[in-house]
């Protein structure tokens, strides 16, 4: 399963979704995040005015085992390909970001489905994770 940043988000900020993404990250799945996707993830994270949420971002990827990826020429060409199709500017309803592009592409590539928190995804043709 990729993971999305905005799944450790919710779970840090305690949003809603938090419980249920919770659940699936400890169901011991083989959880994958891209590298882009990671750095993505530290800076929404940093940048909240509770410091505590991006060192608990940090207790998470640690505790779910979270294995962080490094991006291949593949993976590249694939979330090139999603920005044009489904990135902010495109008109799609997805605008998918930087970040979103890399963790769309991981899960593409590793025919993976993808944990999020949103619907930016659901407009896209991604494998989608339930929880």
């Amino acid at each position: 399963m990729i993971v999305d940043a905005s799944a450790l988000i919710a779970i840090a900020r305690n949003e809603p979704a938090a419980p249920a993404i919770a659940d699936v990250l400890r169901s011991g799945a083989i959880l994958l995040m891209s590298a882009p996707t990671h750095v993505e993830t530290f800076l929404v994270a940093d940048r909240h005015p509770n410091p505590t949420v991006s060192r608990h971002v940090e207790t998470l990827i640690k505790a779910a085992r979270i294995q962080i990826e490094p991006v291949t020429a593949e993976q590249a060409a694939i979330a090139r390909r999603a920005y044009q199709l489904f990135g902010k500017g495109s008109g799609h309803r997805a605008a998918l970001d930087f970040g979103d592009c890399f963790s769309y592409a991981l899960a593409v590539d590793k025919d993976e489905p993808l944990l999020f928190v949103g619907d930016d995804f659901t407009h896209t043709d991604v494998l989608v994770a339930a929880y």
